[in-house]
């Protein structure tokens, strides 16, 4: 007797009130499926219809194209019971059944990936659809469009090829817009669309409504993987590997005419978070129309007028809805003939701005409690909020006004093409991208950008969306630009704005500013204030800043940092009065010259420290003895090499000659750190002389100050290189508080940055008090990579998946991360109450935060301006453990 196995599943239907999907499904069904289903589920007014699973597309990929055993037949069975739901037969003459296909990832990816509406459209099904409804124009309307989206998508022919094509009917008609074509027009249209087919395919356009279907599943399988798609996963850490669902649904039509529309709406303002029901619409228009921008949509107070009875049944969707999913929706809908259908609602895109006042008052509505709301802002997005906004007291010259479409400010050079944003991004120039609307494929563009405008587009456009997505400043819709792409200028009136010219953008009222305007720096206040005090009660790991100077201590400070992680002294050396006596040390012959150097140094460095410990107070801060090799003081430049012998009253031969013998075929793993410290103790010496004088007489003043020092010797790998510089370092400081009088509780420790001294950390912790995780630099000499070099292949390693992210930016656990790992255990294991934490750029990377976490690390130390999304972060990773 033979066993049954029972055949894997790949279409799930729904409709009619029920689905065979729910909300949680989104792994295998997409978000967009899952939440089709989910909304059926609960009695929302959903077109029916069946969803392709992202295993199908897995599969599609894993066998050239082609699909799962058992496949084709689901979807033949399953586009029967749609048949019999809808009592229509898809390709049927008179009678038909159209479709809609859509992708649906399990993460949202709004506009990156394909749509196809309207097929099933033919020759002799089109007639159909005019005898059924009466309207021959919209029958040929959809059909225009259908051979449009088919051959874009499915064939990868030109849009703007059918465009042009458009517009020059709409000019020998004298017309400007869509709508006011009649139906002999949208027929010449179709003849014109379908000649223009098979002249660019070599082939005639499709008559086969089931090759036309299977045809455009392939295409939208295929739109996982373009470079647009490929580009936005990768800038928004989402795996490469996951698939797109395949949403088949019964078409309804926003183009019947004067009762019929499409928009899109979210439950709150995705902009500022207010409670308010936000959206835009269309009449007499399909879905693809408002996201393009292709016309500059109505507000729903218009449609609330227009049509209170629609609009009162689509506020009481939203109601439901957020309720629901308890969380911000962002939903697409079309009203067909006065009857009101949703095709879509999905967590909505938001600023960061949005997404704090969302959380907090979400917690006040009783929708949330505070850890959700924790949960809820991505840390990343923060960095919306740490960055400067137009100063209030600054004059401008406003030019042109739009809409005010993503918040904050941006200041850049204009450019008209996404190739050239990302070509002077490269190049370290600050950009504004310019477009009469973006497209899918100016992601890229846009992603390198610092603010966005286009002449086109609603708040709901693509523009719109994806800036707010990636936190851009974006103004859309600005109707007083002419923009001239192939001219490279836009004009307002009288004034012309060239590229490579300076404008302001406005995010938060729309504003286009001519020429430079002043920034100002944004505070910690508000929702914002009320966020990051709940993920401060929360997190469990320290967060402290890498900072050299009052100022940036103080940015710090006012974050949240709790203490300075790494104060680098080498930045103190680069002063304009301070590199020619550094120069002076480095280039004396003997150690009585290189101390008569130092003596002049040291009040400098006292008064860096005092300015440090003022701002910091009560909080401890870790100083890096001097780290990096002493060539990188010296000269560079013939002109710089003339100019210092000069200055030093040397020859310049023999400036030259000293150049060359400290230069170093690889200085990242030569003479610095501890080894200078080891070779010129007098150097540390300074140092040390420097930072408990300040101490000393910040402890002994009239505040009173709690000055609470911690040492950190770089570049250790052997316990004997900790053992000699401490002993002296020790001596140094014994020196100067017994000259004083006073005692200065403080610390010596190590930066583990050597994968000898993670290794050894069980010896090296009988000397040291703590450690500090160097990564920057344990990630280097881990892997092998040169961070001055890596650029010209890590990118490469990233984008063909060699490594999953960059791992100067994330921390690579696997390999860096048991050295840590490794590091902090064995350290631990020779003194249990060892303080640890990393102070390399990883520090403020959220996933490099949550493995600190999940390590047991004390502390992490970064950026200021990196400082609330590590506490986030860390609050994040506190209250995913509570819920483990």
């Amino acid at each position: 007797m033979g066993i049954t196995v029972n055949a894997k599943k790949y279409v799930y239907f729904f409709g009619n009130g029920r689905a065979e999907g729910s909300a949680r499904m989104k792994d295998l069904l997409g978000s967009k499926g899952a939440n089709l289903a989910e909304m059926t589920n609960i009695g929302t007014p959903v077109p029916p219809g069946f969803t392709i699973t992202t295993e199908a597309c897995i599969h599609y990929y894993a066998n050239d194209g082609g699909y799962p055993d058992g496949l084709e037949a689901e979807i033949d069975e399953n586009l029967a019971r749609l048949e019999g739901l809808t009592k229509k037969r898809f390709g049927d003459a008179k009678n038909p059944l159209l479709l809609s296909v859509r992708s649906g990832a399990a993460i949202s990816m709004p506009g990156m990936m394909d749509t196809v509406l309207n097929i099933g459209l033919t020759d002799e099904s089109v007639a159909g659809i005019a005898r059924g409804t009466g309207n021959e124009r919209f029958a040929y309307d959809s059909y225009r469009r259908f051979v449009q989206m088919f051959g874009n998508v499915v064939l990868g022919m030109k849009h703007s090829d059918f465009e042009q094509i458009l517009e020059e009917k709409k000019q020998s008609r004298g017309v400007t817009m869509d709508t006011e074509l009649d139906s002999d027009d949208l027929k010449e249209l179709v003849s014109r669309y379908k000649e223009l087919v098979e002249k660019e395919t070599g082939r005639a356009f499709p008559e086969d409504p089931k090759e036309q279907l299977r045809m455009t599943i392939d295409a939208v399988f295929e739109s996982w993987n373009t470079d647009r798609a490929i580009t936005y996963r990768a800038l928004n850490n989402i795996s490469q590997d996951l698939g797109t669902g395949v949403n088949v649904q019964m078409m309804v039509f926003g183009n019947m005419g004067a009762d019929s529309g499409t928009g899109v709406c979210f439950t709150r303002d995705p902009a500022t978070g207010e409670n308010m029901f936000y959206g835009e619409y269309l009449m007499n228009a399909q879905g693809e129309d408002v996201v393009a921008g292709l016309r500059t949509p109505e507000t729903l107070d218009q449609l609330e007028a227009e049509m209170p009875d629609i609009y009162g049944e689509l506020a009481a969707i939203r109601e439901k809805l957020e309720k629901h999913y308890r969380d911000v929706q962002d939903m697409e809908f079309t009203i067909e003939s006065g009857t009101l259908y949703m095709l879509q609602t999905r967590t909505g895109k938001r600023t960061a701005q949005a997404a704090v006042k969302t959380a907090v008052d979400m917690v006040a509505e009783g929708l949330i409690d505070k850890e959700t709301a924790i949960l809820r802002v991505e840390p990343d997005q923060l960095d919306q909020l740490l960055h400067p906004m137009i100063d209030p007291k600054a004059t401008v010259d406003v030019l042109a006004k739009g809409l005010a479409a993503s918040p904050g400010a941006a200041v850049g050079k204009v450019v008209f093409s996404s190739h050239r944003a990302m070509e002077l991004a490269e190049k370290g120039e600050k950009v504004i991208l310019v477009r009469l609307e973006t497209s899918p494929d100016d992601v890229g563009g846009m992603a390198a950008s610092q603010g966005i405008l286009t002449a086109r587009g609603g708040m709901t456009s693509h523009a719109a969306i994806v800036g707010r997505g990636m936190g851009k400043c974006c103004v859309v819709g600005c109707n007083e630009i002419d923009v001239d792409g192939e001219a490279k200028r836009f004009t307002v009136g009288g004034t012309v704005v060239n590229e490579g010219d300076y404008i302001t953008l406005d995010g938060t009222k729309g504003d286009v500013i001519l020429g430079v305007t002043d920034l100002v720096e944004p505070e910690m206040t508000g929702d914002f204030g009320t966020l990051m005090d709940w993920a401060s009660r929360a997190k469990r790991l320290g967060v402290r800043t890498n900072a050299d100077a009052p100022h940036d201590s103080e940015v710090a400070r006012n974050f949240g940092a709790e203490g300075i992680g790494l104060c680098r002294t080498e930045h103190m050396f680069f002063g304009e009065e301070r590199l020619p006596i550094v120069q002076q040390m480095i280039l004396a012959c003997d150690e009585a010259s290189r101390r008569v150097a130092l003596d002049k140094l040291m009040p400098m460095q006292k008064e860096d420290f005092k300015g440090i410990f003022e701002v910091m107070k009560d909080l401890p801060v870790t100083i890096r003895l001097l780290d990096p090799p002493l060539h990188e003081f010296l000269p560079k430049t013939e002109e710089d090499v003339i100019e210092t012998a000069l200055r030093m009253d040397m020859k310049v031969d023999e400036l030259k000659s000293i150049i060359q013998n400290l230069h170093e075929v690889n200085p990242m793993l030569g003479h610095r750190g501890c080894r200078l410290g080891i070779t010129y103790p007098e150097i540390y010496e300074m140092q040390v002389q420097a930072i408990f004088e300040a101490a000393c007489e910040l402890a002994a003043g009239r505040d009173c100050h709690l000055v609470i020092p911690e040492i950190m010797i770089p570049l250790v790998g052997h316990i004997n290189e900790l053992r000699f510089t401490k002993e002296r370092l020790v001596e140094t400081a014994n020196t100067v508080m017994e000259r004083y009088g006073t005692e200065i509780e403080y610390m010596v420790g190590t930066m583990i940055e050597v994968p000898r001294a993670a290794v050894t950390a069980d010896e090296i912790a009988t000397e040291a008090e703590f450690f500090s995780f160097g990564t920057n630099d344990l990630t280097q000499m881990t892997f092998g990579f040169s961070r001055d070099d890596v650029g010209k292949f890590l990118p490469f390693y990233v984008k063909e998946g060699i490594l999953a992210s960059d791992p100067f930016v994330t921390i690579d656990q696997t390999g860096v991360g048991k050295l840590v790992e490794m590091g902090a255990q064995k350290g631990r294991s020779t003194k249990p109450d060892l303080k640890i934490g990393i102070c390399g750029e990883h520090g403020g990377n959220p996933a490099s935060v949550e493995f600190c976490h999940r390590t047991g690390l004390d502390y992490v130390s970064c950026s200021p301006f990196r400082i609330p999304i590590a506490i986030l972060a860390a609050a994040q990773a506190a209250v995913k453990e509570m819920d483990a």
